[in-house]
C-alpha cells in the first residue's frame, strides 16, 4: 500500500462547521488535494475549549481579544499546545490551515481592530507548528502546499 504523508487540515476547510461563526468554510476540489495526504481534521480553537459558534477573535501583539474585549489568549495557546502534540504523536511534517485565522492564519491575519484589515503575521497554532519545523500552508497556496508533499 502507498504511503500518504499525515497532514494536519483544519477541519472548516474539510466542512466542519467549527469556524467561530458555526460554519465552516469547505475548501472546493480539497478532495483531489487530501487523496495524496492522509489529513487529520483539527480545529485549535475547539481543542483550547472555546465553543462554537464564538465570539470572533484577533491577535493584537502577543494576544488574543475578542470582539466583546475579552483576553482568549489561554485557550488560543492550549489548542496550539494540543495541535503541536497532535503533530508530534502522528509525525506531521505539513499542514494546510485557515488563511487569516487568529490561531491559523501563516502568513498574515487580521490586524486586532475587527474592520477586515490584514497584517503580516501568524496565528497562534501556526506559530507553534513553525517553530517546531511543521510546514504550514494556507488555502491560497495550495501549489506550494503540493509541493511539499512530494518531499515527504
Amino acid at each position: 500500500m502507498e504511503h500518504k504523508p499525515r497532514v494536519l487540515v483544519s477541519a472548516c476547510l474539510l466542512g466542519a462547521a467549527c469556524r467561530y461563526d458555526g460554519k465552516s468554510q469547505a475548501l472546493e476540489g480539497l478532495q483531489a488535494l487530501l487523496e495524496r495526504c492522509e489529513p487529520i481534521p483539527l480545529c485549535p480553537e475547539q481543542l483550547g475549549g472555546l465553543p462554537t459558534p464564538r465570539t470572533p477573535s484577533e491577535r493584537r501583539g502577543g494576544r488574543v481579544i475578542s470582539r466583546d474585549g475579552a483576553d482568549v489568549s489561554e485557550a488560543f495557546t492550549r489548542g496550539a499546545e494540543e495541535a503541536l502534540r497532535l503533530s508530534r504523536l502522528l509525525d506531521v511534517k505539513v499542514a494546510l490551515l485557515k488563511a487569516r485565522s487568529p490561531s491559523c492564519g501563516s502568513r498574515e491575519i487580521y490586524d486586532g481592530s475587527f474592520a477586515g484589515r490584514t497584517i503580516p503575521g501568524r496565528g497562534v497554532t501556526a506559530e507553534a507548528l513553525m517553530a517546531a519545523g511543521i510546514a504550514v500552508y494556507d488555502e491560497s497556496a495550495l501549489e506550494d502546499f503540493l509541493e511539499a508533499l512530494k518531499g515527504i
